[in-house]
């Protein structure tokens, strides 16, 4: 059983970045949004930081590029693949329970209000929930 997994969402101007503790209870312990040019490196990091034992990735947009960058830091087996369809509109619905919107915000329907800041970080978050749950398929590479 994996205890720290590390979500990405892969973009081709930035990703985003969450790690997560699933033993022994679930907690977030980092999020956030990285330039492209950055992500490998920072990944990098992360993975020493915390001992990560598997990439939850999402297997849309730019995945089949990231995919070979990333087989160069990890072993393919620790890399999984996870279905990412509608995961940045799930964000989006996310990031207002994070961030509650402020004052005239409220004012807005959901639909029409615009976040402050990239969500990408709550998009690997997604993929890592996905995962775990077995929601959907995962495939490793």
């Amino acid at each position: 059983m994996e205890r720290v997994l590390v979500g990405f969402d892969p973009g081709r101007d930035k990703c985003g970045l969450a790690v997560v503790q699933t033993q022994p209870a679930w907690q977030v312990l980092h999020r956030e949004v990285v330039p492209a040019q950055e992500a490998l490196p920072r990944l990098g990091a992360l993975w020493q930081q915390f001992g990560a034992e598997r990439l939850i990735l999402g297997d849309q947009t730019t995945a089949r590029q990231w995919k070979s960058q990333l087989e160069l830091l990890l072993p393919p087996h620790q890399i999984v693949l996870v279905d990412e369809r509608h995961s940045s509109e799930e964000a989006r619905r996310r990031y207002w329970e994070v961030y509650r919107p402020r004052w005239w915000q409220r004012l807005l329907p959901k639909g029409l209000r615009l976040p402050e800041r990239a969500y990408d970080d709550l998009v690997a978050l997604i993929l890592v929930e996905r995962y775990w749950r077995g929601q959907e398929t995962a495939k490793p590479t």
